[in-house]
Parts: C-alpha cells; structure tokens; sequence
C-alpha cells in the first residue's frame, strides 16, 4: 500500500495526539508505509504555521475546506469541537477521503445519521477515535471473556469521572454549551459505551438521570451565563444475553483524573479494571479451595500484543498516546482492506442512538428501548 497523504483538522489536545500517532506509527510498528503529513488546518493562518512547523505538516492553512480539497490528502483527521465533526467529516467523505473522527460524531443524531450515510455513500473507511478500547489489556479482557474464564457474564458496572469540571469558579467554556451535547453523556458516557460495545455489543434498553452540579459559572465578561447541559448522569441499562449493567458519569468529581472504572461480574469470577491505573487489571476465579481465592494483579506485558512493539518487558507500561498509534495502526490496516478493530461511524451511530435514548429516558422520566 502505497503511503497515506494526511490532512489534520485542529491541533488542541487531541489534534497533537492524532499527529504523535501518525508521526509514530511506522517506527513503532513497522510493518506500514510512513505516512505523508501534507496539510494542516487551524482557525487562523498564524496558529496553523506555528502548528505545521512544531507538527511536521508540509502546509498550513486557516481554511479547512482547501485542506480538504487538496489532492495530495488521502485521509482526514478531525479533532475539532464536536459540533464542527459533521460539516467536516461529510465534506471529506463526499471528496473521497477517508475519515479519523474524534468522539462523540456530533451533538445532534439527525446529523450523526448523516455522517453514516455520507460514509456509506462515499465507500470510505471512517471511523471514530476510541482509543481505549485499542489497550492491550482490554483487548486480553475480551479473550478472557470468550474463553469463559469468568463464566457466563451478569451484571456489569462502569464509572467514568474526570474533575476538569469540578471547580465551580471556573469560567463558563464551550463544553456547557447546548451546542456542545448533553453534557457528561456525549462528552463522557461514550467511552465507556465503546467498551461495552467492544465487550459485549450495543447496549438494548436504558432509565436515566443527569444533574448539573452547578446551575451557572462565572463568564469572563465579569456576568454569570448558565450551564446549558449536564455534568453528572447516572444510567441503568440491559444488554444482550440477559446482562444488567449500571454507568455513571460525572465530569465535576474532585480527585477524579482520568477514571473508567469497569467491574465486570460471571458466574465463575470477576474482571476489574480502572483507566487510571491502565497497564493492570485484577482478576478473580472461584475455583480451588475457599481459603486462597482472590483477585489476582495482571500486569500489562508483551504478550498482550502489541505492547510487544513499544516495550520489550513486563510492567512498565503503556501511556494514552500509545492507545492512539495503536488505533492509527487500525486504520491503515482498514484502509488497505484487512480487518481491524475500530469504531466505525456505523458502530459510531449505534452508540450515539443510546445516547440520544439516555437524555430521552430523563427528559420522559422511562425506560427507553434502543432499535
């Protein structure tokens, strides 16, 4: 396969993440063509060069329609605020690019859908950035799990919490907007719905509730605007093959850095891991004698592949950047037609559907089954 000209749309937090992945992946893999980053996009021409020459990326430009229509991109990344990813991912699609865009795919499901359409429309490979479901250990977790090394799976519990929000005089900024989404479901609750669904599959039914943790914030005009979305949600759900499972998420709790608390429980034993501590997870089988079981540590090693092509021994570790490599990897792989694990904008559409069922569920006050 030849190398991919690459296109980058943003360069905040996850803007430089997707460049490290795409400046990283052949020296850590190995086995790919070198891609080619061609052209960055920012919202003024003096940002984008700065950015371009600290990047790598051959061109800049304040116009992101003209990164789009540049023939040398072959593949977009789109690391914009959420609201921009439709307009931006439907016009690289309907140009014949392939697609890497950040979650969730936009505040709307009107346009979430069509984002899916554009993509089957244009015959590319588009996908969206869920990273931690590329975590060696989750992917041993999910071999676990088939193997049935904890039985039949029952109920599953999952916490994502960040404190980024926690601050109540901290300036108003765009995540509270209404614009932005619903607040701790779309910014948040869709992490841990990729690891359900890389897990278990899509989820069926759902009762929620969400609370802002404060009504407004101060604005730097010296006012107070209000907080237009939720904070904190709390969510009960069902999954296929009979599996209850309760999600919480709070992007206002103190103390909380970077926290997706998963518990997973069987008939035989029991899963637990925490992003926060990403390179272990414990596990406990109810076999052998009473008096010495308990959860035993795992810690991340070159077994799970592919640890193996950055670390060459156990327990060092592995950091959220290299979750991205990984992912880009992925992508490579599925545009040159081999299989991969990603979230597509199908898969991407299924999660934004139990989304937009779990604010539907508060505002009606029921269970909502997802179709």
């Amino acid at each position: 396969m030849k190398s991919l000209g690459v296109g980058l749309i943003g360069t905040g937090y996850m803007g430089k993440c997707h460049a490290l992945a795409w400046n990283a992946v052949k020296t850590v893999f190995g086995d790919v063509e070198r891609p080619r980053l061609v052209h960055l996009a920012e919202a003024n021409a003096d940002l984008a060069a700065a950015r371009a020459a600290e990047f790598g990326f051959a061109k800049a430009t304040a116009d992101w329609r003209a990164l789009i229509a540049d023939p040398d991109v072959d593949v977009v990344s789109v690391t914009t605020p959420n609201q921009f990813h439709p307009e931006m991912a439907i016009a690289a699609l309907e140009a014949g690019k392939h697609v890497w865009c950040e979650k969730p795919m936009a505040p709307s499901y009107v346009d979430a859908e069509r984002m899916e359409k554009a993509a089957r429309s244009a015959g590319k490979v588009a996908v969206l950035g869920y990273n931690y479901i590329q975590n060696p250990l989750m992917r041993h977790i999910k071999t676990l799990i088939g193997e049935g090394a904890i039985g039949s799976v029952n109920h599953i519990r999952v916490e994502m919490d960040e404190d980024f929000m926690a601050d109540p005089h901290a300036f108003f900024y765009w995540k509270s907007e209404l614009a932005a989404g619903y607040g701790a479901l779309d910014d948040f609750a869709v992490h841990p719905l990729s690891l359900l669904w890389y897990l278990f599959g899509h989820v069926e039914a759902v009762i929620t509730d969400m609370v802002k943790p404060y009504a407004d914030r101060p604005s730097k005009d010296g006012g107070r605007r209000p907080v237009e979305n939720h904070d904190a949600a709390s969510v009960l759900m069902r999954l296929g093959g009979g599996i209850s499972g309760v999600l919480m998420a709070n992007r206002a709790a103190w103390g909380r850095k970077g926290r997706i608390a998963l518990q997973i429980f069987g008939s035989k034993g029991a899963i637990v891991f925490d992003q926060e501590r990403m390179n272990e997870f414990e596990l406990y089988q109810a076999d052998g004698r009473g008096a010495e079981q308990g959860f035993r540590k795992i810690l991340a090693a070159p077994a799970h592949h592919p640890y193996d092509r950055f670390i060459p021994a156990p327990g060092h570790g592995l950091g959220f950047n290299d979750l991205k490599i990984i992912e880009c990897r992925e992508l490579i792989r599925a545009i040159s037609g081999e299989p991969s694990s990603l979230v597509t904008f199908e898969d991407g559409l299924r999660i934004e559907r139990s989304v937009h069922a779990m604010a539907q569920s508060f505002h009606e006050r029921r269970w909502v089954e997802i179709g």
